[in-house]
């Protein structure tokens, strides 16, 4: 039993242990993931502004340099002869390079379209632009208004211009074309520049892509940045096909407006869109390539319209979605050395823990059996005792019989009478004792008898039926019951004057259980009944009692089940009553 109980001891131990390390580990780990979303908020929160910030300097940028084509187009429009017809190609190639612009195209509207009629760009020419959206629209709206009311790009008075874009004429490069018309000819002016030969520099000195790069520097833990488009994300929308064939994807509809995007997950779409329509920040926690990551998708709100970020239909967005990926290799390295160093120290703990349980156990053990030896000891006195008694009786029997012979003889009847009495009484005492039938019981009885002849205590027992009691309680936890009731309730009368100490010991097996109940004299019971009789320690005779009779009896009654109860229904009298089931 004990072998098992070790056994038991040493598994829960390490169950309770295990279930701490798990515990500590998703703690720890929820902890770690909790630091890292809360930094890239952060860092999102700042790159959002920081973006913002860039974005609207290069729009501001870019406006500048539409103010830049409008006077290149008012000053090509005085350069040349109002009259489309007498405007050469070469003469437009001229006026170019001296206008530092790519090429000039001259629009002329026809009875169903607006066609790009004379170019320095031979590329440009016979183009039919009914098909650009928004773009004719604007162009019709300066032939008939001079004015263009469409709700993005720049407007200036007779002047538009859209944002940087490819073109249909010339798929592989970026231009930004303005178109100028005030009524005095009979064309449109559209001088153009390339992205390269101005926005370029600017870009890669303080652009968003400069900007990504140099948070991604700062920021081992960034995988990538990406700032995109909800609208056309993840494939892109509104592709043209050139007239000779060509896709354009538009550079303002691209899923992707700046950064990278190479970390993709099957989730990633679903999250834009969530984080797009909800206006709320999503996380997502990912396995791409074998490599862990945390992506998170932050909203940012575009206060302005800006002809540089459009959905399918050539709308500018009121938003877009900034997308940060982090390295998650961080925590897992973190949570590698941490779940080392707990290792370490549960193992340390778990020894130190064994040893510990090792010697409270042993301790226990060796006062158990102490207690035990103690109490076999005194049971074995008590028991030789009782035998010695009934030896001694029976030696002096033949002293008593000479004793009786003579006194019958010398015709002494009162000595005789008061002499037999005398021996009969202490034979009766002696056959009650025995006659008791728990022999451990017996033992005791007889052991307590002497001693309150000696305490001048008026000690009586009574015990019934006790000869096969089928209680399954230990002789030695019988006799350590009635022992501490007994020297408790002889330690109380022994306060008291000789005539007022009376101790009453009953005992009997009842219907299912046995009863017993120890009464003894005590003045003022009354003030007993809040005390805690029960608690180990707790003592009212002073000093030199330990305070663990009752308790004792308690835990006893307790671990047979059974009940004690306090008693002070008789004057000057305090009982205490035990019911154990069998």
């Amino acid at each position: 039993m004990r072998r098992n109980a070790w056994l038991l001891a040493m598994i829960l131990i390490v169950v309770l242990l295990g279930a701490n390390n798990t515990v500590y580990y998703f703690t720890t780990k929820q902890s770690l993931e909790d630091g890292l979303q809360h930094e890239l908020d952060s860092v999102a929160k700042q790159i959002g502004i920081s973006i913002e910030t860039s974005r609207q300097g290069a729009e501001m940028y870019q406006e500048e340099i539409g103010r830049e084509l409008r006077a290149a187009a008012v000053a090509a429009q005085y350069a040349l002869d109002p009259d489309v017809e007498k405007v050469s190609n070469d003469q437009l190639g001229e006026l170019a390079r001296k206008l530092d612009l790519v090429d000039i195209t001259l629009l002329k509207r026809t009875a169903d379209n607006i066609v790009l009629y004379k170019s320095s760009d031979p590329k440009e020419l016979g183009y039919e632009t009914d098909g650009w959206d928004p773009w004719y629209k604007a162009f019709n709206q300066l032939f008939d208004d001079k004015n263009v009311t469409i709700g993005w790009g720049q407007k200036l008075t007779n002047f538009w211009t859209g944002p940087f874009e490819f073109s249909t004429t010339s798929t592989d490069r970026i231009h930004k074309w303005g178109y100028y018309y005030d009524g005095s000819t009979n064309y449109m002016t559209d001088p153009y520049i390339s992205y390269e030969s101005r926005q370029l520099d600017y870009d890669s000195a303080t652009g968003v892509g400069r900007l990504i790069a140099d948070t991604l520097d700062a920021n081992p833990w960034l995988k990538e940045i990406a700032v995109i488009n909800p609208a056309t994300f993840p494939d892109g929308e509104n592709r043209t096909v050139t007239d000779n064939g060509e896709t354009l994807a538009h550079r303002t509809q691209n899923p992707i407006i700046e950064g990278t995007y190479s970390l993709k997950d099957k989730h990633d779409a679903a999250n834009v869109k969530t984080a797009n329509e909800k206006n709320a920040k999503v996380y997502q926690n990912a396995s791409v390539g074998g490599e862990r990551i945390i992506k998170l998708f932050i909203p940012v709100d575009v206060d302005t319209k800006v002809a540089s970020m459009l959905d399918g239909g050539g709308k500018p967005i009121p938003r877009y979605v900034l997308s940060l990926v982090a390295d998650y290799s961080t925590i897992q390295d973190t949570l590698d050395k941490q779940f080392r160093n707990v290792g370490i120290i549960i193992a340390c703990a778990s020894a130190v823990s064994l040893a510990l349980l090792y010697g409270v156990v042993t301790a226990y053990r060796k006062s158990q059996d102490k207690l035990a030896r103690r109490a076999q000891e005194t049971y074995l006195d008590e028991i030789n005792g009782m035998f010695q008694s009934i030896r001694s009786q029976r030696h002096d029997f033949m002293n008593h019989a000479q004793t009786i012979r003579s006194l019958a003889e010398l015709g002494k009847t009162e000595e005789l009478r008061v002499y037999t009495a005398e021996l009969t009484g202490e034979i009766h005492q002696m056959n009650d004792i025995i006659s008791i039938g728990n022999p451990a019981i017996a033992a005791l009885v007889r052991s307590k008898t002497l001693q309150a002849e000696m305490l001048k205590i008026d000690f009586a027992t009574e015990f019934g039926d006790m000869k096969q009691l089928p209680l399954g309680m230990k002789s030695l936890d019988l006799t350590r019951l009635f022992g501490n009731l007994i020297d408790n309730a002889f330690d109380e009368v022994l306060k008291y004057g000789e005539g007022n100490r009376v101790v009453r010991v009953s005992a009997s097996q009842r219907d299912g259980y046995f009863q017993c109940e120890i009464s003894n004299t005590c003045l003022h019971p009354e003030e007993l009944r809040d005390k805690p009789l029960f608690k180990a320690g707790y003592t009212s005779k002073g000093d030199g009692h330990s305070g663990l009779g009752l308790h004792i009896v308690k835990s006893l009654v307790d671990k047979y089940k059974g009940d004690i109860s306090l008693a002070l229904d008789e004057p000057d009298t305090v009982t205490f009553m035990i019911k154990i089931p069998f």
